[in-house]
C-alpha cells in the first residue's frame, strides 16, 4: 500500500431515503498512485462528485472499503475522520465555500486555527502570497473576483501542507482564462509539492492534462486509462 495515496475496494454508496434513494456508487475499485493526477470524467449523475468526496472521506459508503494515506477510513470515527482530513485531505469545490465574513487571510488560517497551529497566520500569508493574493490579504469574498475567490480556497486547501488535494469542477463557476489560470496553478502545485491530484470535471482537455482519466457511467468505472495529451 506504500505506493497508493487513494486505494477504493468495491465501493458501494446510495444516498437519499425510502422511495427517494438512489443507489450512486456501485462497487467501484480504484487505486490512485502517490504523486499522480487522476481525471474522474463522466456525465452528471455518473457519481463523479460522490466517488470524489467518498475518497475525501466526505461520505461514508454502505459496504467496501475506503483507504487514503494508508489508513483504512472505515475505522475512524468522526471526530478522528475529521482530523485525518484536515492533515492529510486538501479539498477545493466549484463553489468556493468561503466564509463570507472572514477576510481571505482569515479564511486560510482558520484550518490551521482549529488544529491549534500557532504559525496559523503567518502560513496563510505566506500562501496567499504564493497563489498571487498577496495584496488582497484583508479583502472579504465579496470584494474578490471568483478568480481570487478560487485561489483563497485553493490557498486554504493547501496550508496544511496535504499529501492529497481534491478539487470538484475547480473551473466550473469561472470565464476560460481565469479557468486556465486556477488549472496552471493547481498543476505547479502537484509539481512542486509532489502532491496527489484529483479532479473532478466536465472539461475533457483538462483532464488529459492528468496522468489518468477515469470515466464513469452509471456510479461504475467505465474506462481507466492513461492520458494521451496531443
Amino acid at each position: 500500500m506504500k505506493d497508493k495515496a487513494i486505494a477504493l475496494h468495491d465501493v458501494d454508496l446510495s444516498l437519499g431515503r425510502g422511495a427517494a434513494r438512489v443507489h450512486i456508487l456501485k462497487g467501484i475499485s480504484l487505486t490512485v498512485a502517490r504523486g499522480e493526477a487522476v481525471g474522474l470524467v463522466g456525465p452528471s449523475g455518473s457519481g463523479k462528485s460522490t466517488l470524489l468526496m467518498t475518497m475525501a472521506g466526505l461520505e461514508r459508503p454502505d459496504a467496501g472499503k475506503v483507504i487514503v494515506d494508508g489508513t483504512d477510513l472505515s475505522g475512524l470515527d468522526e471526530d478522528a475522520l475529521a482530523r485525518f482530513r484536515g492533515r492529510r485531505i486538501g479539498i477545493v469545490f466549484q463553489s468556493f465555500h468561503l466564509v463570507p465574513t472572514m477576510t481571505a487571510l482569515e479564511n486560510v488560517a482558520l484550518p490551521l486555527e482549529l488544529a491549534g497551529e500557532d504559525d496559523a497566520f503567518e502560513r496563510a500569508k505566506a500562501e496567499l502570497t504564493a497563489v498571487g493574493l498577496g495584496a488582497r490579504l484583508h479583502h472579504y469574498p465579496a470584494q474578490l473576483s471568483g478568480g481570487e475567490q478560487q485561489r483563497v480556497a485553493i490557498a486554504r486547501a493547501i496550508v496544511p501542507n496535504p499529501a492529497i488535494l481534491v478539487a470538484d469542477e475547480p473551473t466550473g463557476n469561472l470565464d476560460e482564462t481565469t479557468g486556465q489560470s486556477i488549472i496552471d496553478l493547481l498543476f505547479a502545485l502537484k509539481r512542486d509539492r509532489g502532491a496527489t491530484l484529483v479532479l473532478v470535471t466536465h472539461d475533457l482537455n483538462l483532464a488529459r492534462l492528468c496522468d489518468r482519466m477515469v470515466r464513469l457511467r452509471s456510479g461504475q468505472v467505465e474506462a481507466d486509462a492513461a492520458s494521451v495529451v496531443a
